[in-house]
């Protein structure tokens, strides 16, 4: 058989179901035969772009490998923005590539083309990949194959890429003949370590006033949402989580106590900065959560830091200094605490579960005087009651930029929900050709696919409704339409005096989106402020097909709360508490200068 029918045949024998693909004359070859094999689809969309955001969400709902295809030269490199996602948020992805003919690629790096659309795409994507490779031979393509999806599945997950020029694409093999790739012996825990730290952290359980438990996204990752759910109900002890495990502990878990970071969410960071003891697991914490001042980070905390990266333990590299650093996975790690923790007498907490609950309602971003809003939509008070509608099972992907910010702040998630964005390379346009890939990855025809994006993300993949309305995906589409980059708007009255270059209305203005997707013969709606907000709402979840609704949400860009600069703890929010309060909600001392808190007053008054 040809190297290209052996390629699909192999993706289809390792469960791949799906490829996200655009055509083009040196990955044609590859493509044909997946209309020829059994248990594989190909998906065709508009922009190679669409094809990798589609990827990476397939393999964030089904669990499974996700791949694409494209072609040479710009084809390649139009997959580096989604391979970055993959990189930066741990995601499994295989990106195989066309090449053109191995006669025509350059001979040199000094030469800088030779060959028509000929591109060093393995050189590229090497900083964000496990794995990249040109299949040079024929008979190595088992072996690049093997490699590359044990290296995309092993330890801390990511994508890898595979290029293949078309000549070897052509060429006739024997699969008998083909080589395999046998895995090295990785590192494995020390287990008896292991059971020494479990102890050690149960032992300072045991003496804490106020401890917590922090995760990340490598908690999904793991398989072990389950497991961090019964060890939250194990320790009964405050729960956060980070942006990309909102749906793990979501706002209905018991001992869920809000959401962390540069733009915290209910409970404004009071929970996380007042904690003597951190646990975290499969969590970086990176500068989104830490805020610039990482020392003030749960700064009078003992710190366990469990991760599968050793890398991110190195103390040399670390942002955030562990104590107690454990190379574990994290199933494995928790699986082992919680039958330990089972085992002996813990202690209760309840006066800091009653605290802690008392900040996670009393400081709701969902303010009252929100529902006052005139003439538009509210976007805190649109995220508010949508979550009210979203169903147990729905998929809610959502974009970059202000709509990200005050979804993550303001819904409120269901057992069983999913809610993420990709959050370590946040491109804008992310989450509608995201939602693509999650219509194929759900296992349930009754979810409903909701899809949130701004107005600025939604022009950069807006080719692709095309793709949905050729295949019929009733993805419900919000846009959070406010005619601005909001986001970039605040951080230039923050920071560059108001000046808003390039962020709209100057230099800025959005296309009618209503008019653009009935060109394309799908539904719309639109929802122009708080009178018709839940009747609409209603109406476009509850429709058959693909919908696409414009929320009229105009000129506003004010996300709160959040830190105002650099320079402040994240405690230390605007909108800012008077010091009597501050004070009271403050188990620690604040840091020096709290009485001239984030920025000089010129910022507060142009907030004002």
């Amino acid at each position: 058989m040809k190297v290209s029918d052996y390629v699909v045949r192999y993706l289809a024998d390792i469960g791949i179901t799906h490829v996200f693909v655009v055509t083009g004359a040196a990955n044609a070859g590859v493509i044909d035969p997946c209309s020829r094999t059994d248990n594989i689809d190909y998906v065709a969309v508009m922009h190679e772009q669409t094809a990798s955001f589609a990827s990476e969400t397939f393999t964030k709902i089904s669990g499974k490998l996700g791949a694409s295809i494209a072609t040479s030269g710009p084809g390649g490199t139009n997959l580096l923005t989604g391979i970055a996602n993959c990189w930066y948020d741990s995601i499994p992805n295989l990106f195989i590539t066309g090449q053109i003919n191995s006669a025509f690629l350059r001979s040199d790096p000094s030469i800088r083309q030779v060959g028509f659309q000929e591109n060093d795409i393995v050189a590229m994507a090497q900083p964000i990949t496990k794995y990249a490779t040109l299949v040079t031979d024929p008979l190595k393509i088992k072996w690049s194959l093997d490699k590359a999806v044990y290296e995309a599945t092993s330890g801390r997950p990511g994508p890898v890429l595979v290029d293949i020029p078309i000549d070897i694409q052509n060429k006739d093999i024997d699969p008998g003949d083909l080589e395999s790739f046998v895995a090295v012996d990785v590192d494995t825990p020390d287990m008896q370590v292991i059971n020494e730290v479990i102890e050690e952290y149960l032992n300072k359980l045991n003496k804490a006033e106020r401890p917590v438990l922090l995760i990340g996204g490598g908690i999904r990752l793991a398989g072990a949402v389950q497991e961090i759910r019964e060890l939250g109900n194990t320790l009964k002890i405050p729960c956060l989580p980070t942006w990309n495990a909102l749906d793990i502990f979501d706002s209905e878990y018991e001992y869920y106590r809000g959401r962390i970071g540069t733009y915290g969410g209910p409970g404004r960071n009071f929970a996380i900065q007042n904690a003597d003891l951190l646990l975290t697991i499969g969590c970086r914490i990176s500068g989104r959560i830490t805020g610039g001042v990482v020392s003030s980070f749960a700064r009078e905390a003992e710190k366990f830091i469990v991760d599968i990266d050793k890398t991110n333990l190195d103390p040399d590299l670390q942002q955030v200094k562990g104590d107690v650093n454990i190379l574990c996975d994290a199933k494995i790690f928790i699986d082992l605490l919680i039958e330990k923790a089972k085992n002996r007498e813990k202690k209760a907490f309840p006066s800091w579960l009653d605290k802690t609950k008392e900040w996670l309602y009393k400081y709701d971003p969902v303010l009252p005087e929100y529902h006052d809003t005139k003439d538009i939509v509210n976007p805190y008070i649109f995220i508010s009651e949508l979550s009210k509608q979203v169903g147990p099972k729905d998929i809610v992907v959502v974009d970059c930029g202000g709509n990200v910010v005050v979804a993550n702040q303001a819904f409120k998630t269901k057992y069983g929900q999913r809610l993420f964005s990709s959050n370590g390379n946040s491109p804008m346009g992310y989450s509608f050709a995201a939602a693509i890939g999650a219509c194929y990855a759900r296992d349930d025809l009754d979810m409903n696919v909701i899809c949130l994006i701004g107005d600025g993300g939604f022009n950069m993949n807006i080719q692709d409704l095309q793709t949905v309305k050729v295949n019929e995906l009733p993805i419900k589409t919000f846009v959070m339409n406010n005619h601005v980059y909001g986001i970039i708007k605040a951080y230039q009255e923050t920071n560059l005096e108001g000046r808003y270059e390039a962020s709209g209305p100057g230099g800025y203005i959005p296309p009618d989106f209503v008019k653009i997707v009935n060109a394309y013969d799908i539904a719309t709606e639109t929802i122009e402020n708080h009178t018709e907000l839940k009747s609409k709402i209603e109406k476009v979840l509850s429709h058959e097909g693909p919908i696409v609704c414009d929320v009229n949400m105009h000129d506003h860009y004010q996300y709160e709360p959040r830190i105002f600069g650099w320079k402040t703890p994240i405690e230390d929010m605007y909108p800012y508490l008077d010091r009597e309060e501050f004070i009271d909600n403050m188990y620690i001392d604040p840091v020096e200068g709290w009485e001239n808190p984030a920025l000089p007053g010129s910022a507060v008054k142009t907030m004002e």
